[in-house]
C-alpha cells in the first residue's frame, strides 16, 4: 500500500512554537521513513529530521501553503545533499557497504500501513544503483505516492524531468525486484527451517533452500573481519556458511528478529550481538543474504524482539 500526502492546509495558530512542534510530531515519521530510505543510517536519518525540525521553527508560516509538503521537501533535498557528500566516503569504505539495520516490530514503522518490500534490506540496496535525484524521485512516486508536479516542487525539476527520472529508475530496479509480494509468514517459515538446517548442519537440506544463483554480501566495514567478495551460487553459499558455523557454532546463537519490516536473523557470542543477517526470497527459495557485521551499524539493533 501506497503512502499518500496530506493536503491539509496549515492552520494559521502552527506559527506558534507549541503548535508548530505538534505539526512536526504528526509528521515525524515520514520524515524519518524518506531520510532513512534515502541514506541507509539511521543516525543520519535523524540527523536530518532535526535539521528539519530546526528550519520548521525557522520558517515563514505565512508562505507555507501545506506543512507535509513543505517538510517533506526540505527532508528530501537536505538527503539529496547528503547523500552527494557521501559517495566519497562509501568510496574509502573498506568491503561492501550496507544500509543500516532498522530494528522494527512485526509491522514497519512508519505510522501507515505500507508493503514491507518498500523497507527491506534486498530494496536499499536496489536503491543504491540510483543517483540522488533518481533515488529521491523513485521514492516519492514508488513509496510514497507524490503525483509528479509534487515531485516537481520538491526536486525543483520541470515534470517532464521527474517523469524521465522515475522511468529511468524503475528499468534500473526493475529487474532484480520481486514480481511479486512474498507474505511475511512465508518469509519466516523459510528462514526458520535455514536456522533448523545450519544448527544441525544439514547441507541437503541448505541446498533445498538456498537458489541456486544466490548471493551471500557482507559488510564488516574493515572493522571486523568479514569476506569481501560477494558469495555467488547455492554450493558455496552452503559451504560459507557450514564453515563459519562448525568453527565458531558452539559460542553462537542465532535467533530471528523483525529488521527493516522483515523476520532476520540475530546471532549473538555471549549476550554480544555481533551480526544481523536479513534475505531476500521468491517465496520458495532464498535469494540473497544480505550480512551486516560493521559494529558502528549494529548499534541501535538492542532487543531481539524488534520493539522500540
Amino acid at each position: 500500500m501506497r503512502e499518500h500526502f496530506d493536503t491539509t492546509i496549515a492552520p494559521a495558530t502552527e506559527d506558534d512554537a507549541e503548535n508548530r512542534a505538534a505539526s512536526f510530531e504528526r509528521h515525524r515519521a515520514r520524515l524519518f521513513g524518506i531520510a532513512y530510505r534515502m541514506l541507509g543510517s539511521v543516525d543520519d536519518a535523524n540527523d536530518l529530521v532535526q535539521e528539519t525540525y530546526l528550519r520548521w521553527h525557522r520558517a515563514d508560516i505565512g508562505e507555507i501553503r501545506t506543512a507535509e509538503a513543505w517538510l517533506v521537501a526540505v527532508t528530501t533535498r537536505l538527503s539529496i545533499d547528503r547523500l552527494r557528500h557521501s559517495v566519497v566516503e562509501r568510496q574509502r569504505y573498506v568491503g561492501h557497504w550496507l544500509p543500516e539495520p532498522l530494528v522494527t516490530a512485526s509491522q514497519p514503522p512508519d505510522r501507515r500501513a505500507e508493503l514491507a518490500s518498500d523497507l527491506s534490506m534486498a530494496f536499499l540496496v536496489l536503491l543504491e544503483r540510483l543517483a540522488p535525484e533518481e533515488r529521491a524521485a523513485f521514492l516519492l512516486r514508488e513509496v510514497f505516492d507524490a503525483d509528479y508536479p509534487e515531485i516537481a516542487r520538491v526536486l525543483e525539476r520541470s515534470e517532464p524531468a521527474c517523469r524521465q527520472m522515475v522511468h529511468r529508475a524503475r528499468e534500473r530496479v526493475r529487474t532484480d525486484r520481486a514480481r511479486f509480494p512474498v507474505a511475511r509468514e512465508t518469509r519466516e517459515r523459510l528462514l526458520e527451517r535455514f536456522l533448523e538446517a545450519v544448527r544441525s548442519e544439514d547441507r541437503e537440506s541448505l541446498l533445498a533452500l538456498v537458489a541456486e544463483d544466490a548471493t551471500w554480501t557482507s559488510d564488516g566495514g574493515g572493522v571486523v573481519s568479514a569476506i569481501r567478495r560477494t558469495v555467488e551460487g547455492r554450493d558455496r553459499i552452503v559451504r560459507f556458511v557450514l564453515g563459519v558455523e562448525r568453527k565458531w557454532g558452539a559460542q553462537v546463537r542465532h535467533e530471528i528478529a523483525w529488521l527493516n519490516g522483515e523476520p532476520a536473523i540475530v546471532s549473538f557470542a555471549g549476550d554480544q550481538l555481533f551480526s544481523t543477517t536479513s534475505i531476500d526470497t521468491d517465496g520458495e527459495r532464498l535469494v540473497g543474504f544480505y550480512r551486516v557485521m560493521n559494529p558502528a551499524k549494529l548499534k541501535h539493533v538492542t532487543t531481539v524482539n524488534g520493539d522500540q
